[in-house]
This record gives structure tokens, C-alpha cells and sequence, in this order.
């Protein structure tokens, strides 16, 4: 039997797998997110949740370390170029409202609606050979993302046992933030020129959404979980010839343990293992944007009231091997309220 259901979705929520929380830049994302996690409780009820989260992506890389700006031009992933783009940073900023609806044990109801501020600065394309002017100050061009991103709809079930701890999910994600050219370079050489379709605060494509997650006490003070989700494009509004843009499939497992001998704070530990495939169409960077990331997540959920909890994550990655050439982060972070009534 499960100790706590409700206290068990409260933890849960901090520790669900995201559905494309890669926020539309390549390989870098968050998998840490309360809002596929909401319906994980068995009481019914609304909960509202307020969540920011930081990914300063400041360090090339490639396969399974780091790169140089050398090697980016010299070798170019795609060679047919004669060069390649030396991208010199990201820094991305979401803020995420959350609301869930759980009329009864079984069902659950999610919608999610992000806002995104990005800073994008790069040194552009550039021809080989590689030279140091050619990641000169006077190179960089700089961008700026500041707009409503694509909300998500996600509903939950899990009805299938008495216990209510195993459950499926399906959604949409649906293009309701401005993509395409809707964000020109403002700063450097490139400036008005429009930015990577992939940066954009949306993708212009209908995603669906599949998921299945598992939650048990595996002792008298640790709980455990395990989720995997699927995300994939079933339409998208960049469909014409030379200007197409598809949002490539991604896969996230994520396992962990939470401690909970003291309900006021519940240390945890989980484990998000993170694939993307490649962008498709004409738009989209085909060869850096694949790739298979493992996180390390450490984080603790606080109840500051009965009914409002705050939670915290930073997630450190363990591995990663990455096509192409592209922007990591160092680690990501993760903060939240949420609130049930």
C-alpha cells in the first residue's frame, strides 16, 4: 500500500520526467520538471505550480568531449559548408505556470505554459582554415528571446491498480509561441538577420506526448519512482520547401529515490537519461542538434505550509555524447512553488 498518496504526489511532482524540456536548444536540456509529475497523487483536487529554471549553456562540445573553435571550422560536421558556426553561448530562462485538475483517484488534468527569455551570442559561420580573428570580439552576434513559449497538455490515468501507483499519460504540445523569424540577431555582423529556428521560444510543430510512470515505498523511509516519456511532431506549420522546420523525437527514463523520514523536508536523488534526435527541414541544423545525455539530479522539496511546498534541483551531468558541435551546460538548475487546494 502506498504510506501517503498524497504526500507521494507532493515529492512526485518535483521529480516527473519532462515531455521536451529541452526548450528548443539542441541537446541541452532540463529533464527535472514538476508539471508531468502533478497527477502522480491519488487525492483529488487543483494544484498550482509556479517553476524557473536556469541553463547557462557555456562550453562546446562534441561526441563525448569538450570542442575548440579550431575544430568546428577545420572539421567541419557538415563539410559541404567549407566551415562551421562557432557558437560562443546560451543562457536560458524559463518561467513555467502549472496547473492540475484531478476530479477523482484516476484522472488527472495538466496544462503547462512557459515563458522563455534566451540570450544567444555566436561567432557565426565561419570558412576554414581557422584563424583566432575569426572568434574575435568585433565577431560576436547576439540575440535575444523574450515571449510566451508552446504550452503543453497532459492528461493522466491511473486507474489500472488498486494502489493507484502505476500510470500512463498522453498529450500535446501545441505551437502557441512565436517561431520561425520571429527573432532577429539586434547586436554583431548578423545583426537582422533572423535566428536559428531551433532558439526560437517555439517550435511551430503539434507534438504529441506519451508517457507511463511507476511509484513505490521501498522501505519505512525511501520511496521510489520511475518514468518514461516520448515526444514526437505530428505536425508542423513550417512545412514549406526550403522553409520546413520539424523538431526532432526525444525519449526521457528517469529513476530515482526520495528520502522521507521528516515530512517538513524530503531530500532525493534521481537519475534522467535524455535522447534527442536530429532537427529535420530545411531550417533546422540536421547535424547538431542529436544526442544522448545522462543527469545526475540532487534536490529537496520543503513544506513551508500544510497545502504549499517549494522544491529545489541543480542536475549535474555524467555523460553526454553529442553530434555535431553544440552549446552544453555545465549543470542546470531548478526551483518551484506549488501550492494544492
Amino acid at each position: 500500500m502506498i504510506k501517503n498518496p498524497k504526500r507521494l504526489g507532493i515529492a512526485l511532482a518535483l521529480l516527473g520526467a519532462a515531455p521536451l524540456q529541452t526548450w528548443a536548444c539542441a541537446t541541452c536540456g532540463c529533464t527535472v520538471n514538476s508539471d508531468a509529475a502533478m497527477g502522480f497523487s491519488a487525492a483529488s483536487g487543483w494544484r498550482v505550480n509556479l517553476e524557473y529554471t536556469f541553463i547557462d549553456q557555456d562550453q562546446l562540445r562534441s561526441g563525448t568531449g569538450s570542442a575548440t573553435p579550431a575544430a568546428v571550422v577545420n572539421n567541419p560536421s557538415n563539410p559541404t559548408l567549407g566551415g562551421g558556426e562557432i557558437e560562443k553561448g546560451t543562457i536560458n530562462r524559463y518561467l513555467t505556470l502549472g496547473v492540475s485538475y484531478r476530479p477523482d483517484a484516476d484522472w488527472a488534468f495538466n496544462l503547462l505554459v512557459p515563458y522563455v527569455a534566451r540570450s544567444h551570442e555566436t561567432y557565426g559561420q565561419q570558412q576554414s582554415p581557422y584563424t583566432p580573428s575569426e572568434s574575435a570580439p568585433g565577431q560576436v552576434s547576439g540575440a535575444h528571446v523574450d515571449s510566451l513559449g508552446d504550452a503543453r497538455f497532459i492528461v493522466n490515468y491511473q486507474g489500472f491498480l488498486p494502489t493507484h501507483n502505476l500510470g500512463v499519460q498522453l498529450g500535446l504540445k501545441l505551437p502557441t509561441g512565436p517561431y520561425n523569424t520571429s527573432v532577429n540577431f539586434n547586436t554583431g555582423p548578423n545583426a537582422g538577420t533572423p535566428l536559428d529556428a531551433s532558439l526560437q521560444a517555439g517550435t511551430g510543430s503539434t507534438d504529441l506526448i506519451v508517457g507511463a510512470y511507476y511509484f513505490q515505498p521501498v522501505s519505512q523511509d525511501f520511496d521510489a519512482f520511475a518514468t518514461v516519456q516520448f515526444q514526437s511532431a505530428v505536425a508542423h506549420r513550417l512545412d514549406q520547401p526550403g522553409n520546413d522546420f520539424r523538431p526532432g523525437n526525444t525519449a526521457t527514463v528517469s529513476f530515482g529515490l526520495r528520502y522521507e523520514a521528516h515530512p517538513q523536508w524530503v531530500p532525493q536523488l534521481q537519475v534522467n537519461v535524455f535522447r534527442k534526435n536530429a532537427d529535420q527541414g530545411a531550417l533546422a541544423d540536421t547535424t547538431d542538434t542529436a544526442g544522448t545525455v545522462v543527469y545526475l539530479s540532487p534536490g529537496v522539496t520543503v513544506m513551508l505550509q500544510r497545502r504549499l511546498h517549494a522544491y529545489a534541483v541543480l542536475q549535474v551531468p555524467a555523460y553526454s555524447n553529442l553530434a555535431g558541435y553544440q552549446l552544453f551546460p555545465h549543470w542546470t538548475g531548478t526551483m518551484g512553488l506549488s501550492y494544492a487546494f
